[in-house]
């Protein structure tokens, strides 16, 4: 176990000036308070935090980061407090000991939801202090590295969400290194054989070609010191998990993987950079495709480095990667190179610890946490933030040169939502590169995408499907929410206009304001879509804002008590023709109920399945030229039966869920309706052929089909067909009488 006085020299070694009093206070304090604790391995408790700290002395943290590794488990497994911690080391320090802290009391690996909301957590610390991270990641790592002691059961858990999020997190923050040592780690616990597999192979394959690899040093050293460039050239072999991905994604044997080893050339500065690729491509041919530069483009996590594949000595290809001694730094430190001394989060003893703000990382950290403000499900939001951890890039242009990098597999609605959600709200189409392409088209590295927009736009629910940016995903089920809310909002306000006209009221919804409370509801536009969807009732709020209202709405007639009918209004104040209840299914079937129409303009116009409102049609389905009623559906909207269904007699006795509505047709939109419809046939060859020949040559469309023999010599079929009105369903029903092997043909209702 290392010694006091040895991590006080490991700081040194980076940091002359360092603060020995504030490590040494921790480290006894944290010795001191963790006792005769013990770890999983039998090894002293201590011993934790204190490679914890170790880790990130490789990463030349400042003291105050080291002692919060020293301290981190402290409030948690001890009789520490916060109090203590902020009164002997500031409360600085003692804000991060806690958040750290938080973090763990979760159970991260119990239940998505938990993982969810504990990465919510930890997203949300990073933001106020990068250190969190730094700390929470040395953590896991030095608890991968002694998994093996975990009781089995936990092993595997705890591997895959090293996998699933810590890895992948390292990665998106620039620190590489710590990103491969997490997957390989985790990967050899959660496919034992493949990492046994491919780690032999590897140590086989690098003992055939040391020989080769040793030979292409030197010949890239020499090349280099030929053209006076100092460079330092360093080869580097893929790491077990990352040959293992590429096989599974590509479907590759291991002989067929081309860059199982590369190399690094580091130089001075930028100018070097170019001048090596200059004499590396000037001497050996460049492999087409396999060219990027990182330099000029850098990646998301900072990443910044020029690589390109050639056919080098032997005629062998090689993988270079060509960079500064400071990139390589950033490639292997990432947000923890910016953090030497003074570069991030908050101020410890009166020195400004703040990350720089402009690292693309902290771009995208920043970008995530704006997520967590926009009302995602934790699920939604463990999802979407885990897709973007996963996926590589690609880096495309607005036409006015601004760089959008987006996830490898993005369509021209992800570069939209990354412009500003306002654009992918409003998108209609894009060009791509001068040419209007779908917009499900996958980007390239390079593509200029301008997005075509109009103000009328709704962005499609199905847009969900087709997006990988967690952004837009959660834009587009936001906008999807907020437009079926105006939807049943809408038909709230219509439903409500009636309840008042009938109860002699105005209706303004400046009056529903003072009663909200009564309602339940938070706004105005809560209260139309709680009617609109029927979870509330338009008579309670008219009695909520006149409580003095009575509800009249069932009348008779003498006459009509005679016939056995009377007149209903519904709570829409829509007047309905009901049977009585002694014959009401009779005289329904006989004479079909159908409501007393107030005109065009006291129904909701209805078009069809595609419409804006939230309508769907009986099982029966409804055409054109069909006496209609709505059905109020809690949560589902309306659904219109055609008005001799059977079905409707379950409603009623619920007078305040009918709703009077009628056909709005728009000539030069055809659109087909749903019908059902029974046929019997002949149980023959063909004669299911004859009959969809005749539906097919009537320009219908059949839906589904079942099939239901009932007798031996006849079959029932029962069709959903899709009609254009009433006139076509007519004439269909008689040519398909007319075929000699059907012996009945009726429309089924209900």
């Amino acid at each position: 176990m290392m010694r006091q006085y040895e991590l006080v020299e490991r700081v040194q070694r980076y940091k002359p000036d360092v603060n020995e009093a504030l490590l040494n206070k921790a480290y006894v304090y944290a010795m001191q308070k963790h006792g005769h604790q013990r770890r999983a391995s039998g090894d002293p408790y201590f011993s934790h935090p204190l490679e914890v700290a170790a880790i990130l002395t490789d990463m030349h943290l400042d003291e105050a980061t080291i002692a919060v590794a020293l301290l981190h488990d402290t409030i948690e497994d001890t009789s520490a407090t916060r109090a203590e911690i902020d009164e002997l080391f500031g409360p600085d320090i003692g804000k991060l000991v806690e958040g750290l802290t938080k973090l763990k009391r979760l159970d991260l690996v119990s239940k998505k939801a938990h993982q969810a909301e504990n990465l919510r957590k930890l997203l949300l610390a990073i933001s106020e202090d990068v250190r969190v991270l730094l700390v929470k990641l040395a953590d896991r790592l030095h608890n991968m590295r002694t998994l093996d002691h975990v009781p089995e059961h936990k092993r595997l858990r705890i591997a895959e969400e090293t996998m699933d999020i810590y890895a992948p997190l390292a990665g998106r923050m620039g620190m590489q290194d710590m990103r491969e040592e997490l997957e390989e780690l985790a990967f050899r616990h959660i496919n034992p054989e493949a990492f046994r597999a491919v780690t032999e192979r590897l140590a086989e394959f690098f003992e055939r070609n040391r020989g080769v690899i040793k030979a292409i040093e030197e010949a890239l050293s020499h090349l280099f010191a030929e053209h006076h460039i100092e460079s330092t050239v360093k080869s580097r072999q893929k790491k077990p998990w990352s040959v293992f991905r590429k096989m599974e994604t590509k479907a590759l044997s291991f002989e067929q993987l081309s860059d199982i080893f590369g190399f690094r050339v580091l130089v001075n500065d930028v100018e070097d950079c170019y001048r090596a690729l200059g004499v590396i491509h000037s001497t050996w041919s460049m492999v087409p495709g396999r060219f990027k530069d990182y330099i000029s483009t850098p990646k998301q996590n900072d990443y910044r480095s020029i690589h390109t594949t050639i056919v080098g000595p032997s005629r062998q290809r090689v993988e270079l990667q060509i960079r500064t001694y400071e990139m390589h730094r950033i490639a292997e430190y990432g947000v923890a190179a910016h953090s030497i001394y003074k570069d991030f989060g908050g101020k410890v003893n009166g020195a400004d610890h703040r990350i720089s703000r402009d690292t693309n990382a902290y771009a995208w950290l920043r970008r995530t946490i704006e997520a967590l403000s926009e009302g995602d499900t934790p699920e939604d939001f463990l999802e979407n933030t885990k897709l973007e951890l996963f996926q590589d890039q690609v880096f495309c242009f607005t036409p006015k040169g601004r760089l959008i990098a987006l996830p490898r597999g993005a369509t021209p609605i992800d570069f939209a939502y990354a412009v500003h959600t306002e654009v992918g709200d409003t998108c209609v189409g894009a060009k791509v590169n001068g040419r209007i392409m779908p917009l499900m088209t996958e980007l390239k590295n390079g593509d200029e995408v301008e997005i075509i927009r109009s103000k009328a736009q709704v962005p499609p629910a199905a847009w969900e499907s087709v997006v990988v940016t967690g952004k837009a995903r959660a834009a587009i089920r936001r906008a999807t929410r907020n437009a079926i809310r105006k939807q049943y909002s809408g038909l709230g306000a219509r439903i409500l206009e009636r309840a008042f006209e009938r109860a002699g009221k105005a209706f303004s919804r400046d009056a529903l304001k003072p009663v909200l409370h009564r309602l339940g509801r938070q706004d105005v536009e809560d209260v139309l879509a709680a009617v609109g969807r029927g979870e509330l009732s338009s008579q309670d709020v008219v009695r909520a804002v006149f409580p003095d209202y009575k509800d009249e709405r069932v009348t008779q007639a003498p006459k009509e008590r005679e016939e056995g009918w009377f007149n209903l209004r519904n709570a829409a104040g829509m007047l309905f023709q009901i049977p009585g209840r002694s014959s009401r299914k009779a005289k329904r079937t006989k004479a079909g109920g159908v409501p007393v129409e107030k005109g065009a303009g006291g129904a909701l116009p209805i078009r069809g399945v595609s419409g804006d409102l939230p309508v769907s049609f009986a099982p029966e389905g409804a055409v054109p030229g069909d006496r209609i009623v709505g059905i109020l559906h809690p949560g589902s909207g309306i659904t219109i039966y055609p008005i001799q269904s059977p079905a409707l007699t379950a409603f009623d006795d619920q007078p305040e869920r009918w709703i009077d509505v009628r056909w709005d047709i728009d000539e030069h939109m055809k659109e087909r309706f749903p019908v059902r419809m029974s046929v019997t046939a002949i149980n023959e060859p063909g004669s299911l052929a004859e009959i969809a020949q005749v539906i097919a040559s009537n320009d219908a469309n059949i839906h589904t089909l079942a099939m239901e023999r009932t007798a031996p010599d006849f079959t029932e079929m029962l069709f959903d067909l899709e009609v254009w009105d009433l006139k076509h369903l007519t004439r269909l029903v008689s040519q398909l009488k007319e075929i000699s092997c059907v012996s009945d043909a009726h429309r089924v209702n209900g």
